[in-house]
């Protein structure tokens, strides 16, 4: 319960803000705070578990509490929690745990963490399960679009970019991946304490724990905006996709490319964008991004941020867009990421979405509805990520996020030998599932040996 539920949602000690519910507009690194809590919880714990667990827990918090130089857990700690983290800080034989690498989705909690040597990226969605924000008691009353296809990413050297007073003074209707109406929200919109969800079953994705797709059928709080939103999550990079875009709001609808607080240089060239210190946008699709620089106030502070988004006018018809995130790249690596060739948009539209990427030999598809696209048929909606190895075998994970196939058929158009490991019968080249509807989303994955 402690690594795939708590600690996947644990950066460098702070608790990522997706999970904090109204908690998030308290009070500057409550994240910080929420983070030395679970830490601590977990100390304590570890105590009565066996020796095996208890050392992996301990390296863990020692790795948390050893990169956390915002909020060192130290020097904030209370006495008990001070007194077991300090003994294992000083403990030779409990080495700290470095930041895991790879990919956790919980489809159930419409999160998912991304996580790659130098980044992490960590996404919120609402479906008809989880709503759009909690808000109550006079708490988080703009936290309206956190729910929206929210977009978190930290680079290093940024642990503290969602911290320092960034929900206090960052744009309620522009946060970082979202897509909005612009239609202006009164204070505390929509039901209390989460009551904010959607009627959408498709939100969730497939994941083989390196890579992953994800999407959302996404409809705006307390306006008729709807779309389409993927995101495949690579090694260096988040491709981001939307489309069936719409709206009758009689207001502007926007995709949030990002929204970061700094006063860092923004470079904008053909096709793609760089901001100095944070990393790089490519936009692919030919749309050109607009952008703002600004000085915003409140709760007593002022911050800096620089704002990247696509306009899709107002009440849009079908409207679509394709951009990639690459956090820590340089500005000659963002560049040269820009030429074609690396990254293969197969389909962009309301049906589906998918992406090809020959590098690390992977397609990835969101199928809204049954359908073909880059070799891949499925018999209904469901999300498929396959990935191809150098020796001949290849992996092919699928997911049910809508929770309600009793059974799905993937056929591929590379030949198929066997099927080496995993749940699913091969005949010919498609393989079938059983039922899926009882996994709550999840991932089931099978290896497959391919003919030569």
């Amino acid at each position: 319960m402690v690594e795939r539920s708590f600690a996947p949602f644990v950066r460098d000690g702070a608790c990522m803000d997706l999970v904090r519910g109204r908690a998030i507009a308290r009070r500057p690194f409550g994240d910080h705070e929420s983070g030395r809590q679970i830490a601590a919880a977990i100390l304590l714990l570890a105590e009565s578990a066996p020796a095996a667990q208890r050392t992996r827990w301990q390296a863990m918090v020692k790795g948390w509490a050893a990169r956390d130089t915002v909020r060192p857990m130290l020097e904030h700690a209370e006495p008990a929690f001070h007194a077991r983290l300090a003994t294992i800080m000083d403990a030779a034989a409990v080495p700290a745990a470095p930041e895991p690498v790879g990919h956790r989705l919980l489809p159930m909690s419409a999160r998912a963490v991304h996580r790659r040597p130098g980044w992490c990226a960590a996404l919120s969605m609402a479906s008809h399960r989880i709503g759009h924000y909690e808000h109550g008691n006079g708490e988080n009353l703009r936290g309206w679009h956190t729910g929206s296809g929210m977009l978190y990413w930290w680079a290093e050297g940024y642990g503290d970019h969602y911290s320092d007073a960034f929900w206090a003074t960052a744009d309620p209707y522009r946060l970082p991946g979202t897509t909005v109406s612009t239609r202006r929200l009164p204070d505390g919109a929509g039901e209390a304490w989460g009551d904010t969800r959607t009627p959408w079953r498709w939100v969730g994705g497939a994941t083989d724990g390196t890579y992953a797709a994800v999407g959302q059928h996404l409809s705006g709080l307390d306006s008729t905006m709807e779309a389409f939103k993927s995101w495949f999550f690579l090694d260096d990079a988040v491709v981001c996709l939307g489309a069936g875009i719409s709206g009758a709001d009689g207001a502007a609808v926007e995709t949030v490319v990002d929204n970061r607080r700094t006063g860092a240089p923004l470079t904008v060239g053909t096709g793609w964008a760089h901001l100095d210190g944070h990393g790089g946008y490519l936009l692919p699709g030919g749309q050109e991004p607009r952008t703002l620089r600004e000085s915003r106030t409140g709760g007593g502070a002022t911050r800096d941020y620089v704002t990247l988004w696509l306009d899709h006018g107002v009440d849009p018809r079908s409207a679509g867009y394709v951009y990639v995130l690459l956090p820590g790249a340089s500005r000659e690596e963002t560049r040269a990421r820009a030429a074609p060739g690396w990254l293969r948009v197969l389909a962009n539209t309301s049906r589906l979405q998918a992406v090809h990427v020959p590098g690390p030999g992977v397609t990835a598809a969101c199928f809204w509805n049954a359908g073909t696209v880059g070799g891949l048929t499925a018999s209904a909606p469901c999300a498929v990520l396959v990935r191809e190895r150098p020796d001949g075998t290849a992996t092919i994970t699928v997911a049910d996020p809508r929770c309600d196939l009793g059974g799905l058929s993937v056929t591929w158009s590379r030949p198929v030998a066997e099927v080496l490991d995993g749940d699913a019968r091969l005949s010919g080249n498609t393989l079938v599932f059983g039922r899926l509807a009882g996994l709550e989303g999840a991932s089931v994955t099978v290896t497959v040996r391919m003919t030569l």
